[in-house]
């Protein structure tokens, strides 16, 4: 049966502008081993955010129409493009994580027609997705499609930041834009598996929030005295491991730096090199597109900085820690891992400007669900 949906895509063209428009693509029929889910929901992340608009300027943003749909365009700027040179006149289904109900399955998965279910792997801003069973997370009873539209990103992204770390021997961490969904997420988890948590945020309210979840240690960026209550926090709970979203300017040289002052007051002879306790920091995200810098002489020789993807994690961690981490997610999907939208849009309304404009600020407590089935 030949089954058509839309798909919200992004295309970058070789005149230095991208668009974004609703195109229409034909299902082939599922394989054996294969489901076709209805999507009911599909969050707006800022790893999404990356594919939809890239380097766009967002003040360029233009409207026109083609078969009548809307066609958005923007153009990048010139300093900007080399990033996306090697995607220049593809266009790219958008969407990591979605969810919603089966409506037709392939001869060896005639069982999951009509459950809800979670699922990652990108095109997830379309009508219909189809995934192959085992890459399909079933919604417990009682939870909503869009209860389980972010049960992949964020819940295994927070997992595996804890994961990280006991893996690589630190006891405690620090993480940056914590009032987020994700930093929420973190601090539940830290809290029932008892692991001190330094929150970082950008005011008061955010730091109010997560104390009202039961954050010990939470300190404002933006305070005149941030470095001393960062380098408090860091003594009083032995931090030596740090996930950064923010990835430009000199915050994540400034834990480093509390790092490393906490571990040289507990030194008890001097050394021109520092502090011998290991001290690692990962950037995970882009919310400052601004150069990180590190003032390295400040935090010793004993010190790394590298990226943090999910996927590459998911690739080390093996079967076994997997498995273990997504029962975790659907057993506390609605409580340790509840998302909470701000908004809830049509698909067709992901291409209207004022709303591309409110969901592209990224604003801490501003989530967008795509449910496809609203138009």
């Amino acid at each position: 049966m030949t089954r058509t949906a839309r798909e919200l895509r992004s295309t970058v063209h070789d005149d230095g502008t991208l668009t974004l428009t609703l195109d229409d693509v034909t299902l082939p029929d599922p394989a054996a081993d294969e489901i076709v889910v209805r999507v009911e929901g599909a969050p707006i992340n800022p790893s999404d955010l990356g594919l939809l608009l890239g380097p766009a300027d967002i003040a360029s943003l233009r409207t026109s129409q083609r078969d009548g749909r809307p066609v958005l365009t923007f153009d990048i700027p010139e300093g900007r493009r080399g990033g996306v040179r090697s995607r220049v006149g593809q266009s790219l289904p958008v969407g990591n994580e979605g969810a919603g109900t089966v409506i037709a399955a392939g001869a060896d998965a005639q069982d999951w027609i009509g459950r809800k279910v979670g699922m990652a792997g990108g095109a997830m801003y379309a009508d219909l997705r189809i995934v192959r069973t085992r890459e399909a997370i079933p919604i417990p009873d009682g939870a909503s499609a869009a209860d389980g539209a972010a049960m992949t990103v964020n819940p295994l992204t927070a997992l595996g930041f804890v994961e990280t770390a006991r893996a690589e021997g630190h006891g405690a961490i620090v993480h940056t834009a914590a009032a987020s969904t994700l930093g929420q997420m973190l601090q539940r988890i830290c809290l029932a598996d008892g692991i001190p948590l330094v929150n970082i945020v950008r005011s008061p309210e955010q730091a109010e929030m997560l104390r009202d979840i039961g954050a010990t240690h939470v300190v404002d960026s933006r305070d005149p005295d941030f470095c001393a209550q960062l380098l408090a926090a860091v003594k009083d709970t032995g931090a030596t491991i740090a996930f950064d979203a923010i990835g430009g300017g000199t915050l994540g040289s400034d834990i480093l730096h509390a790092m490393e002052q906490a571990a040289v007051s507990r030194m008890s002879e001097y050394s021109r090199y520092g502090s011998a306790e290991f001290k690692q920091l990962y950037i995970y995200g882009a919310l400052d597109t601004a150069p990180t810098t590190l003032n390295r002489l400040a935090f010793g020789f004993r010190w790394s900085v590298s990226g943090w993807l999910l996927t590459p994690f998911l690739h080390r961690a093996g079967a076994e820690t997997i498995g273990r981490m997504r029962r975790r997610v659907q057993d506390e999907l609605t409580t340790t891992f509840a998302t909470r939208y701000s908004r809830t849009i049509g698909l067709a309304e992901a291409l209207d400007p004022d709303i591309v404009h409110a969901y592209e600020c990224k604003a801490t407590g501003e989530k967008f669900l795509i449910d496809p089935t609203r138009g």
